[in-house]
């Protein structure tokens, strides 16, 4: 049985540029449940391709491969103790991690980008696992 050509428009592309990543990173956190979304307030998503060396040093990571996104900021229960000086919340997602992992599972770009955002918000504003895979659930 002769084989068919599976790789689409895939033999020209090139895997996503941060300026690509970011703009899939707006585009899931705009799908986002509204009052999921209403938590984050006037947050910054941004993308990088690796964390910081200090980041990495500071939460003990093996390789800079080992986190795919971080917020940074307040939570809601800490949301009026902000000092001053300091900046808004924002959340990182890291681009070559994501990528890597993104090459190892059987899920989409977008579902992987969407996931992390999910956690990132989720956690530090206090929800459980099954409160993310609720909201994760009702993303369109």
């Amino acid at each position: 049985m002769a084989r068919t050509d599976q790789t689409g428009d895939w033999a020209k592309r090139f895997s996503p540029s941060l300026d690509e990543m970011e703009s899939l990173t707006i585009e899931a956190f705009a799908h986002l449940p509204a009052k999921f979304r209403s938590l984050c307030g006037d947050i910054i998503i941004q993308v990088a391709d690796f964390p910081e060396d200090q980041i990495v040093d500071d939460m003990g990571l093996e390789t800079p491969f080992d986190l795919l996104g971080l917020f940074e900021g307040h939570g809601i229960g800490e949301r009026f103790t902000m000092v001053t000086g300091e900046g808004p919340n924002r959340i990182t997602l890291y681009r070559r991690a994501i990528l890597d992992y993104w090459a190892e599972h059987e899920e989409t770009l977008g579902d992987i980008v969407t996931h992390v955002l999910i956690h990132e918000i989720g956690h530090h504003f206090g929800l459980s696992d099954e409160d993310m895979e609720q909201i994760e659930a009702n993303t369109d």
